[in-house]
């Protein structure tokens, strides 16, 4: 049996190139609705990827195809322009698009609808603020994450200090469990993580997080969200994936769903919910 990074891969290949025939002559509401998925994806698992798409399919009311991409620049351009109907990004793409891009939904983790970015380092490493990570080889998780990357860089922005002069190296490890993975292997000193995905990864996979520690929590900030591009919300079918979202936790297999995601469902939600990140956009961008 391929081994789980394998299957993901030719999971991922086969999804990717499935997404990407399209057939000129169908008109939106007639080809396979194109549901898109960042590293900010909890898990690449077979099991959970088959029980969206067939949850999705049945509340949409016509075939959905799930685009897996490595970066979130991938996804993120191709929702902009149009060319996937709806995807799960992260915030910093969100509030960095916000004018050609409309909220469908935000995930509910914990009875809340938003998370913590977290710095962590090796289980013994004495530390205690992002300050005592000077000098270390630092993994980041993608470029356009907020978790991964935005919010050290804010941090760092603040002491009037860029990342490369911070770090004595830093790595983008393009998967929030790749960082832990990293930084649990000694590969990283230190890592930039989503908590939501180091907090599920400490009931699914304890062996690597158990080898790590939170060394810094960042305040609560809105989770990752489901968007769509501008002024597509009144496509029937994203209403439809909307209203499907809001329902997920009253269906069976929607609860199977988010048991495997550890969320409680899904909520409409306002921008509003983004200020914090909009507020470290607006801080790197004065760099």
């Amino acid at each position: 049996m391929p081994s789980p990074d394998r299957r993901r891969l030719l999971l991922a290949g086969g999804l990717a190139g499935l997404a990407s025939v399209a057939a000129p002559r169908l008109g939106r509401a007639d080809r396979p609705f194109q549901f898109g998925l960042t590293p900010v994806f909890l898990t690449s698992d077979l099991v959970l990827l088959e029980a969206l798409q067939a949850y999705l399919t049945r509340a949409i009311g016509s075939e959905v195809r799930l685009v897996l991409k490595r970066t979130y620049q991938e996804i993120t351009s191709q929702l902009v322009a149009g060319q996937i109907d709806a995807a799960w990004i992260c915030g910093f793409p969100f509030v960095a698009y916000r004018s050609r891009l409309d909220l469908v939904a935000v995930p509910i983790w914990r009875g809340r609808t938003t998370y913590q970015s977290y710095l962590i380092a090796a289980l013994g490493r004495q530390a205690s603020t992002v300050d005592d990570l000077k000098g270390d080889v630092h993994a980041f998780s993608d470029p356009d994450s907020n978790s991964g990357f935005l919010v050290t860089r804010a941090l760092l922005a603040e002491r009037n200090v860029r990342p490369e002069a911070f770090f004595s190296r830093s790595f983008f490890t393009y998967g929030h469990r790749n960082v832990v993975r990293a930084v649990a292997a000694g590969l990283a000193q230190s890592g930039s993580v989503d908590g939501y995905v180091w907090e599920v990864m400490t009931e699914t996979e304890p062996e690597l997080t158990t080898r790590t520690r939170v060394v810094w929590r960042s305040d609560w900030m809105g989770f990752p969200p489901v968007a769509t591009s501008a002024g597509n919300l009144r496509d029937e079918r994203v209403a439809r994936l909307q209203t499907g979202l809001r329902n997920m936790a009253a269906d069976p297999l929607g609860q199977r769903v988010l048991g495997l995601l550890r969320l409680d469902g899904f909520a409409l939600a306002d921008a509003d919910l983004f200020r914090s990140i909009a507020h470290r956009v607006a801080l790197v961008g004065r760099e």
